[in-house]
């Protein structure tokens, strides 16, 4: 049937508009909107009536949960009421079956899609109950209710101080940490649906945790028994390939916020001796290793757009575990990461050596929070010591963090040594001067690209040099750059 569009058209008849709406009410996107309104009001009613089974109760919030995945259908489930009726079968009706599960999950999508539910959730008083529900060691109860209270503490009133002090918060978050570190054995790290459940609510549980510490950092303690756990999961925990994802990544961010130094305690070596879970006494490189051998793969497997979150927080964690080392464990962390005698047979910053990658990583301008974690890492393990650092890396990688910290740049960094020592480097490169003079002597010519390469580096270093100040210099490759058509 056509409908006349002219100016002097009447009315549309109420046959037509009956027509029209059910032509609406036929597309599948409003009958999505209907079927899921029938089933919360179903769910509502059997919460007076209890006329439902527990199977008939799961399969109705089944089709709730699948339907809440589609922003474009899950608008009912927002609603203050469909929210309180989800809770109440989530956290009243029953304490732990796949029916509350379903619930639970109905309600992790919902605090995803749509943030002032949240908000709901916490003004109908179930935020505590939620965290009540983390006494059960259940994988996916962790997991549901991890996530949940993760949500919660973005953009909601809810109160975690009152969860930490009333509701054991920090005490089950650090039973499930210590659970999790019992099933990580040696002789257990098979794959398998248990362990892909368990490193899924793992994962929610130290989002949780890092959030708790960073948003109430006076609960800090609280979580101390928490670091060895974790550092015993990072130990023997099958790494994924590219290892800087989760489990690995929230397990490193779980410890940055927390007080290592508070987990040390006595070891049976003597009354005075202590052992920290960082440098067990068995085994004091264990933990530093496994960490450098995370930093190695990443570099090497990652690419460089992932780099720059993802490995931040772990140049971090060593930064700190070295301010804590023993003066034997400094020394070698700075053979694992600092230039070698062997790097110095070229410029520093080339090669393949995790020395040389840091380097090179260290100025890439496509990794803006890196680059200055791996920096502030490079000068702690200089003992945050200017001459020690551009002696370390030279200065054309050195001067521009120091610059950028505000570090008075040593007065003679750019001078070559006056010693006669064959050791003796380029303070700029890094290199050796007898590897350049052999270099000088007896190199092949570079090709095309070697020069490219070379007159690139060498332009960064020359613009570190110049931001600095100490010297006045002109850049000779400068104009070699203008040149170039686009």
């Amino acid at each position: 049937m056509q409908v006349q569009s002219t100016a002097g058209a009447s009315a549309p008849s109420g046959e037509q508009i009956s027509m029209f709406t059910r032509i609406y009410s036929l597309t599948p996107g409003a009958a999505a909107l209907r079927e899921l309104e029938g089933l919360l009001q179903e769910l509502e009613r059997n919460l007076e009536t209890l006329k439902l089974s527990l199977q008939e109760q799961q399969d109705a919030l089944t089709k709730v949960k699948t339907s809440g995945r589609n922003p474009q259908t899950a608008t009912p489930i927002f609603t203050r009421q469909a929210i309180s009726t989800l809770s109440q079968y989530a956290l009243d009706l029953h304490k732990s079956n796949e029916a509350s599960r379903e619930a639970l999950r109905c309600l992790a999508n919902a605090f995803l899609l749509h943030e002032p539910s949240r908000q709901v959730f916490v003004d109908l008083g179930y935020a505590h109950k939620a965290a009540d529900r983390l006494t059960v060691d259940d994988h996916d109860d962790e997991f549901l209710i991890a996530r949940i209270l993760f949500y919660m503490t973005y953009n909601t009133t809810l109160d975690f101080q009152i969860l930490l002090d009333q509701h054991s918060l920090a005490e089950n978050i650090n039973r499930h940490i210590s659970r999790h570190a019992n099933a990580y054995s040696k002789s257990a790290k098979r794959k398998s649906a248990t362990a892909v459940s368990r490193e899924a609510a793992m994962s929610e549980t130290c989002k949780l945790m890092f959030n708790v510490t960073h948003y109430y950092p006076d609960s800090v303690p609280k979580f101390t028994p928490a670091i060895e756990p974790i550092i015993n999961i990072l130990r023997l925990h099958d790494l994924p390939d590219p290892p800087l994802q989760p489990p690995t990544s929230y397990l490193i961010n779980a410890l940055l916020n927390l007080d290592l130094q508070a987990a040390e305690r006595r070891t049976p070596l003597g009354r005075e001796a202590r052992s920290s879970p960082m440098f067990p006494y068995s085994d004091t490189e264990s933990f530093v290793n496994r960490l450098i051998d995370i930093l190695d793969a990443a570099i090497r497997k990652q690419p460089e757009r992932d780099l720059d979150q993802a490995a931040a927080p772990l140049c971090t964690l060593l930064r700190r575990l070295y301010e804590l080392a023993t003066s034997q464990m400094k020394a070698y962390m700075r053979w694992l990461l600092l230039p070698n005698t062997k790097d110095r047979e070229k410029p520093l910053g080339q090669g393949d050596t995790l020395s040389a990658r840091l380097l090179r990583l260290s100025c890439s301008p496509n990794l803006p929070t890196l680059r200055g974690n791996i920096s502030a890492l490079l000068f702690e393990l200089s003992d945050k010591d200017a001459n020690k650092f551009v002696q370390n890396i030279g200065y054309g990688f050195a001067s521009g963090f120091l610059a950028s910290q505000n570090i008075q740049v040593p007065a003679n960094a750019a001078d070559a040594s006056s010693s006669a020592d064959a050791n003796d480097f380029n303070p700029i490169t890094g290199q050796r001067l007898s590897a350049e003079d052999r270099e000088e002597h007896g190199s092949e010519p570079m090709t095309e690209e070697e020069k490219e390469r070379e007159a690139e580096r060498l332009f960064v270093l020359f613009e570190r040099l110049k931001a600095t100040g100490v010297v006045d210099v002109k850049n000779p490759v400068e104009r070699r750059f203008e040149e170039v058509d686009d």
